[in-house]
């Protein structure tokens, strides 16, 4: 019986701060289940449907945490197929607070973003202290602990755990399992050494302790992993094999890979064909110019938004040839309103733009066109009609937005992608690559693009298609599941070498 329970249960065990889905309580007490938002989510979903998972979040909410408490701390199902469940990890709301508002975000966002204004800030106080010590520690070890009780029950499952909210946790996990298979996806930017050393040496050091208990640490990009090894043979003395990408760590050969995420192309493209998007193509159609110019992002501050502003405010001043007869649609979903920061660069974002619309605007024109809100539909008719898509961030882990708008655009548009980009590495020679601090510079880019020659526009959007198409989701996710079955042969083997 014992056997057939343990044949049952999901090989896989995934690990994320938010889940698939999350619950909250109505009017009448009763749960209302919602599906989780996100490229992490939605990318991961994609391998569920072939692999059966256990899916460890945290509980976030009231309904999460009743639904933790009535399957006694354990699994239950999700209502995404028959073979995926969940399972809460329970945290105090304070921890939580600590963990995620003050080290997670901003502390380690910033870093890996490069975002600190290092006169300024950060000041690593009592406070910062705290919260790594008693907040970020300690909830990387409940979610350690949830892993922990899986891999009692069958130690075989491989556990692939994601982001940057859990860098200490595989270290637990390694200690109580010391021949589990690990593997660990950061899906930002990973800063050159000299950067973490904003951190304590005793935080970044756990941090990079951390990621070395997996067996595999994965990034979006070459040069991510290998700013990364940087690190480790930098902050930590180790010595670094970069030509097999390798790191060499309490006796274990740790593997550091690239994986360039990408999008579901057939849905994606299906979507793009919906009704829903389509009456939002109407309106689009209706408002706009001769020529249309889109970004479509989240308000965060690596998204770089207020210098794309900027470029397009000396384009205008440069080309008043083009005033009336272009608009620039923005798109923008506000992010982390509870951070100073991001409240403070929400309002520069709309003095920005009320400042361009009062100088080039006239009675009937207004220069650029925003919108302060999350609407998919509206996005994807957008990246269906745009005739330059601007994507400058500061830095990114890759973008999606790079690879799904050019999937279904129209009109062969041209897309101004910022070098930073992880998106850049795949498709940079097709776009029109730009510094993104470079305001100057953008702006001849859009230039640039608005002039460009009409076979060139359809010859750069049909390579990026092409290269979208052909490195989708499912080969994303294949390229990790393939180097988790080579890396754990491999370690087999070895430790029937040393027996």
């Amino acid at each position: 019986m014992a056997a057939e329970v343990t044949a049952r249960r999901p090989p896989l065990i995934l690990v994320s701060n938010r889940g698939p889905v999350t619950f909250s309580v109505d009017r009448d007490g009763g749960l209302v289940r919602d599906r989780g938002g996100g490229g992490l989510v939605t990318a991961l979903l994609g391998l569920t449907e072939h692999t059966p998972a256990l899916w460890i979040s945290a509980a976030t909410g009231d309904g999460d945490r009743r639904v933790l408490e009535e399957a006694g701390g354990g699994a239950f199902p999700l209502g995404l197929g028959e073979d995926t469940r969940g399972r809460f990890v329970a945290i105090d709301p304070d921890v939580y607070h600590a963990y995620y508002n003050v080290i997670a975000n901003p502390m380690l966002w910033f870093i890996q973003h490069y975002l600190w204004d290092l006169s300024n800030a950060p000041d690593v106080r009592r406070e910062e202290l705290d919260a790594w010590e008693h907040g970020y520690l300690v909830a990387n070890q409940a979610f350690a602990d949830a892993v922990v009780a899986e891999l009692d029950d069958d130690p075989e499952r491989v556990v692939m755990l994601h982001d940057y909210h859990l860098y200490t946790a595989p270290e637990a996990i390694r200690a109580a399992h010391p021949d589990a298979f690990l593997h660990h996806f950061v899906h930002i930017p990973w800063s050159q050494p000299d950067y973490w050393r904003i951190l304590p040496p005793h935080i970044r050091e756990a941090i990079l302790r951390g990621l070395l208990a997996n067996d595999i640490v994965a990034f979006h990009t070459r040069s991510y992993a290998r700013n990364f090894m940087l690190c480790c043979e930098d902050l930590l003395d180790l010595r670094v094999d970069y030509e097999r990408r390798l790191v060499r760590w309490e006796g274990r050969d740790v593997w550091v890979r690239s994986y360039p995420i990408s999008v579901n192309a057939p849905m994606f493209e299906e979507l793009a064909r919906s009704p829903e998007v389509a009456e939002e193509e109407g309106a689009i159609l209706r408002r706009r110019r001769q020529y249309l110019v889109v970004r479509v992002d989240r308000t965060d501050l690596s998204k770089n938004t207020l210098r794309g502003f900027k470029a397009f405010d000396v384009f205008l001043d440069r080309h008043p040839e083009f005033h009336e007869d272009i608009t620039f649609f923005a798109l923008l979903q506000p992010t982390r309103q509870d951070v100073d920061e991001y409240v403070e660069y929400l309002q520069r974002i709309r003095d920005v733009v009320s400042h361009i619309n009062t100088k080039h605007g006239t009675t009937d024109w207004m220069p650029i066109s925003l919108r302060i809100e999350s609407d998919i539909h509206r996005a994807v008719a957008a990246y269906k009609h745009y005739d330059v898509l601007v994507v400058n961030p500061i830095f990114d882990g890759m973008n999606l937005i790079a690879k799904e708008a050019p999937l279904v655009n129209e009109r062969d548009g041209v897309m101004i992608l910022s070098e930073n980009a992880g998106a850049h590495e795949e498709l940079g020679s097709f776009a029109l690559t730009i510094n993104p601090f470079d305001v100057e510079a953008t702006a001849e880019a859009l230039h640039e693009a608005l002039v460009m020659p009409a076979d060139e526009r359809a010859f750069r959007i049909q390579e990026i298609k092409r290269i979208v198409r052909e490195n989708d989701v499912g080969k994303w996710l294949d390229a990790q599941q393939d180097d988790i079955g080579r890396k754990r042969s491999a370690d087999r083997r070895r430790r029937r070498r040393g027996a």
